[in-house]
């Protein structure tokens, strides 16, 4: 089969809808965000939602009774997308391999794309940071989990169970709680916790990574604790988590220049250059429906 020509390559492409459907799915299986949420991440160009609330409750009224004002407060959260890429040199033999080993190499790159992005979108909403260099990102602005949410925990390794009443009891005081992320360090603790020489919680011992826990949703992510001093974050992520995607999801192969500004030219160095785009976006509806073990 012949191979496919430069001039063909040299033009930004997107995914098919197959592969798209495909990244969102590996999406959703690695990211705790995503898992807990239990959402379809609906496309997006930036939303606004408006989290309605009513304070009061409802008024009983006399015969000829003055009726009494219930209340109600309508604030805006707005999500707006933001743009994560990766790239990777690869050597030029790919313009001349065959389409199939083409499609191979294409593939595998989407498979690792996709890893990525689970966990960016986890460090990125859970902690504020790019996910490259770890440090706080501008662009986010403190649309993050860590900044917004400020109820937290003490965690105590020997008492990490105790530690999930507290959490959970700050939560239920305005809201309801549907699940949990666990650094793997917290799931280790809950392991070793042990009445009269027996383990209290076998599910979470030898490394085991429990999808539900007392009832609640439940996902160990190491995404929880590279990043700052977290080791749990409980709440109602079904309801006051929302997260979605652009509808378009370009992959570019891009023959010449300098697309990652290391100062190497691709022609030069007998490279050529793939990347990958996407948008993702969040938005925490309501921080007193979260807390922190930290």
């Amino acid at each position: 089969m012949a191979a496919i020509t430069v001039a063909t390559l040299s033009k930004g492409t997107l995914y098919d809808p197959h592969l798209v459907k495909d990244l969102i799915t590996k999406v959703k299986g690695k990211s705790s965000l995503a898992i807990l949420s239990a959402q379809e991440p609906v496309p997006f160009n930036g939303n606004k939602e408006f989290v309605f609330n009513m304070p009061n409750e409802i008024d009983i009224v006399a015969e000829n009774g003055a009726k009494s004002h219930g209340g109600v407060t309508l604030e805006p959260v707005v999500i707006n997308p933001i743009k994560f890429e990766y790239g990777a040199r690869i050597s030029d033999e790919f313009l001349y391999a065959s389409e199939e080993e083409q499609i191979e190499i294409l593939s595998k790159f989407n498979d690792g794309f996709a890893k990525k992005v689970a966990r960016g979108l986890d460090l990125a909403a859970f902690h504020g940071v790019n996910p490259r260099t770890g440090t706080a990102s501008t662009v986010i602005n403190g649309n993050d989990f860590d900044d917004i949410v400020t109820q937290t925990i003490t965690y105590v390794a020997a008492s990490a169970d105790e530690n999930l009443d507290d959490a959970v009891a700050l939560v239920q005081a305005s809201g309801d709680v549907t699940g949990m992320a666990l650094a793997p360090a917290f799931g280790a603790a809950m392991g070793k916790i042990k009445a009269n020489g027996i383990a209290l919680y076998p599910e979470f011992r030898f490394g085991q990574k429990p999808t539900s826990f007392a009832g609640l949703q439940t996902d160990v992510n190491n995404t929880v604790s590279d990043i700052g001093s977290d080791k749990a974050i409980i709440g109602d992520f079904q309801n006051m988590f929302e997260w979605g995607y652009a509808k378009q999801i370009p992959l570019e192969i891009i023959p010449y220049g300098d697309p990652d500004n290391s100062g190497q030219d691709l022609k030069g160095h007998n490279q050529i250059y793939i990347r990958a785009e996407v948008y993702l976006g969040w938005g925490i509806l309501d921080a007193a429906s979260f807390a922190r073990i930290v």
